[in-house]
């Protein structure tokens, strides 16, 4: 059948209450009997949803209408299918990892994941046609899209240089831009913890942010502080949205630091008086008090220019070594180390996967050496110095998630990937993080009502980027859906044990092919690649 005659069986089937012994055709799809979630935060409908190829062609009455496949899913959940905005599906220069190394991304599929964005904080593959090609040849079970980072951006015209661009580099910028968003891109993401976006001034990102609002993108920044000088941060980030007139959200909105612990009070006023104003501002977040990241994210941004070979040469020099050491002790201290060595744990040490596991305290206690702050220092150099290694860091509060949580402009993003058992030891955000919002938020805290967690994860991520066909249960939508049981769906994984798939999800289609049926995967790939619908200026 094709999407004409759909539509017109979808509007005959709404149109009735009773028998359709009328309609001769068969759809592919019929769910019967759930509670239906369109995506918006209001209350749910029991009813039955047709599928018809890659798309929802009938929500009505179906009870008796012929498919190839009924599914009666009486008490169950049946919702758009979630979309992490937030993704490291794809890492640069990672071609044996991520959504190429476990194309079937059960680890998100189980929580009823059916589209994940990736090229956050500000690191993309470039170009980005690139991957888009290669995942059209050989798709994976989840749809794909993605932003262009500002950092992959900048160090392709200037390296890990200290400095404003000049004019022309500037313009190379532009133009780098510029052929992302032409053949996609969602908008432009910034990490501005990290070298080399770190050492980019806040008129560049003005610049660049300029470029991606022509195309109808949204600018979203890991911002350049999120412990002591998270306020400025979070105006930095308001100012660009407001100079480029661009949509912005900060991405994994957190309060970082025993210092500045309730702060989230202050981040949020500052977001409700910009909206206030006319700017456009969300955020997203992930549901847990601990963030992760590379080793680099506790040394002075100074100490980083020019990359790791001018890194290393400065762990060589003693006085550097020295002023590096005193930056790495203020930000365990104040930041990102929780004042305490142990809260600083090694989740990927891919030079020496024995450590991976183990906190700070741990190593320098097999070392016959004092777990103290200046220690753990030492040591963070030495690992760094030896290949760096990702770590897990437990320096946030619960109540700053909570009220974060809560903000009608926050949706929820992973900041994780795609993932299979093995001897990593990753932020169980991986597996666990829609899953543990719908199953202890939700379920067991009453923090979210159900309605709008689903409106977190679906219809608010997939407006914010304009796709407008995903994130919500309409007749013409296409078919990504995700069927749970709200009474059983919970996370599984631990900061201890983070392989472990969530449970309760029962079935999940994307465009219209069934991935999980009956709680098993089905080694369906019918993922797509998602572009961005403006490829040229807007008007």
């Amino acid at each position: 059948m094709r999407w004409s005659s759909g539509l017109a069986l979808a509007v005959l089937l709404l149109g009735c209450s009773g028998p359709h012994d009328s309609v001769q055709e068969s759809l592919d799809v019929v769910l019967i009997g759930g509670t239906v979630y369109n995506g918006l935060d209001e209350e749910p409908v029991i009813t039955d949803v047709g599928i018809e190829g890659d798309r929802i062609v009938a929500i009505g009455n179906l009870r008796d209408h012929p498919a190839d496949l009924v599914l009666d899913v009486t008490g169950l959940a049946v919702a758009p299918g979630f979309i992490d905005i937030h993704s490291h599906a794809i890492r640069p220069n990672q071609s044996r990892s991520g959504i190429y190394l476990w194309p079937d991304a059960e680890n998100l599929i189980r929580q009823g994941v059916t589209s994940v964005i990736g090229g956050p904080d500000g690191r993309s593959p470039l170009p980005i046609e690139n991957d888009f090609a290669k995942l059209g040849e050989s798709p994976a079970s989840v749809n794909y899209g993605t932003f262009v980072g500002h950092g992959t951006v900048r160090e392709t015209v200037m390296g890990y240089d200290n400095r404003p661009a000049t004019d022309a580099e500037l313009q190379q910028m532009r133009h780098v831009v510029e052929v992302a968003m032409q053949s996609g891109a969602f908008g432009l993401s910034s990490g501005l913890l990290y070298a080399p976006g770190s050492f980019a001034p806040t008129e560049e990102l003005i610049e660049l942010a300029r470029v991606a609002a022509k195309y109808d993108g949204i600018y979203i920044s890991h911002m350049r502080n999120e412990a002591l000088g998270l306020l400025e941060s979070i105006e930095e980030t308001i100012r660009i949205g407001e100079e480029s007139g661009i949509p912005v959200q900060i991405t994994h909105h957190k309060v970082m630091g025993a210092p500045m612990w309730g702060s989230s009070t202050k981040t949020l006023d500052l977001v409700d008086a910009a909206i206030r104003r006319g700017t456009d501002v969300t955020s997203d977040q992930y549901p847990y008090a601990a963030s992760s990241t590379g080793l680099l994210a506790v040394f002075p941004r100074w100490s980083l220019e020019g990359g790791t070979d001018a890194l290393k040469l400065r762990l060589e020099d003693p006085a550097q070594r020295t002023k590096i050491r005193e930056g790495i002790v203020f930000s365990m201290i104040n930041e990102r180390g929780g004042n305490d060595p142990s809260r600083v744990s090694l989740a990927s040490c891919v030079w020496d996967p024995s450590l991976n596991g183990l906190n700070l305290a741990d190593v320098l206690v097999q070392r016959d050496i004092e777990a103290s702050i200046g220690n753990a220092a030492e040591l963070i150099m030495e690992l760094q110095y030896a290949g760096g290694c990702t770590c897990v860091y437990h320096a946030m509060s619960l109540e700053d998630v909570d009220r974060i949580m809560l903000h009608p402009k926050t949706m929820i993003a992973s900041d994780g990937g795609i993932m299979a058992p093995g001897k990593l030891r990753p932020h169980p955000r991986y597996y666990g993080t829609n899953a543990k919002v719908l199953g202890h938020y939700v379920r067991e805290r009453g923090l979210l009502s159900l309605t709008s967690a689903i409106n977190k994860m679906t219809r608010m991520p997939a407006d914010r980027i304009n796709i407008n066909d995903r994130g919500r249960l309409d007749v013409g939508a296409m078919a990504d859906i995700a069927v749970f049981d709200p009474d059983e769906i919970i996370d599984k994984a631990t900061f201890d044990d983070p392989h472990r798939y969530a449970e309760g999800v029962h079935h999940v289609f994307v465009n219209g092919s069934a991935v999980l049926l009956n709680k098993e995967m089905t080694g369906a790939r019918p993922g797509r690649v998602l572009r961005s619908r403006v490829s040229r200026p807007a008007t």
